[in-house]
């Protein structure tokens, strides 16, 4: 364990002196953290930016809840002052999300095995006229171009869960008794989706469980900093079988989150 001297050291910008690193656990929207936020103790709010984060404990483990805001942009610049600021032992980016599977129901959970971006696409040659149609948008845009080879330049990148975070949450399943929770794809994008073909051509080709505006770009600050990283989503409405939307959700997401983050922590004593 760090002798306390050096812990003030590594910790010193944070409100809270840690004994050991904390997880941070990201929402885009208050619906998605202000019930996290009232679990944890001795809470002290900072805001870096137009960004805000809440320093504290959860059940005597430390935790950041940080509120991202929506949107690809605010999740990445969100997570890259996380990682400088609180040195994490891991991030789990969470909330509500829309259905891609018809096989899921509203409240059911679904931990990201991989994210992907599923707004890059290069758009097939057309003349003027000749319209536009994204159901032909068959090539995806690689947002690594340099860690790709030639022949996979037009590879869909995805960014894969850490496998304890994972195995943390597969373990925890059985406790969650608001719907199941099942491995699955997670995709991102700044894009509101309500066609179902379209939604139907991310589940087909992309396999996607769910789609939301963060995750993916969340994962990818993440990989580049070394960050464990896992997304989980809640149902929160699936178009694809009338799935209405409950807001109820994002508090059972919340609490599920809370519970995978203290065990990994405490995993890592």
């Amino acid at each position: 364990m760090l002798k306390p001297i050096l812990l003030c050291t590594l910790f010193a910008c944070t409100a809270h002196i840690y004994a050991q690193a904390p997880v941070v656990i990201q929402g885009a929207l208050d619906i998605e953290t202000d019930h996290m936020v009232s679990q944890l103790k001795d809470v002290k709010m900072k805001k870096l930016g137009g960004w805000q984060f809440w320093e504290g404990t959860y059940q005597g483990y430390p935790i950041v809840v940080s509120r991202t805001l929506m949107g690809m942009t605010d999740a990445a610049a969100a997570t890259a002052l996380a990682i400088e600021h609180y040195h994490p032992a891991a991030i789990i980016n969470q909330g509500t999300a829309g259905g891609h599977d018809p096989k899921l129901n509203v409240f059911d959970i679904v931990l990201g095995k991989e994210s992907e971006n599923i707004g890059a696409f290069i758009t097939p040659n057309q003349p003027k006229g000749a319209g536009s149609n994204s159901l032909t948008w068959k090539k995806s845009f690689n947002v690594l171009p340099q860690n790709a080879t030639p022949e996979e330049e037009s590879r869909h990148v995805r960014f894969k869960a850490d496998p304890v975070l994972l195995n943390t949450a597969l373990k925890l399943k059985n406790n969650y008794t608001q719907g199941r929770v099942v491995e699955g794809v997670i995709g991102s994008a700044d894009v509101w989706n309500n066609e179902i073909d379209r939604i139907n051509y991310f589940h087909q080709n992309y396999q996607t469980s769910v789609e939301e505006m963060e995750t993916a770009s969340a994962a990818q600050v993440a990989m580049l900093y070394k960050v464990p990283f896992i997304g989980i989503r809640v149902l929160s409405n699936n178009l694809t079988n009338n799935g209405a939307y409950n807001p109820n959700t994002g508090n059972a997401c919340q609490d599920f989150s809370l519970n995978v983050a203290k065990h990994y922590l405490a995993d890592q004593k």
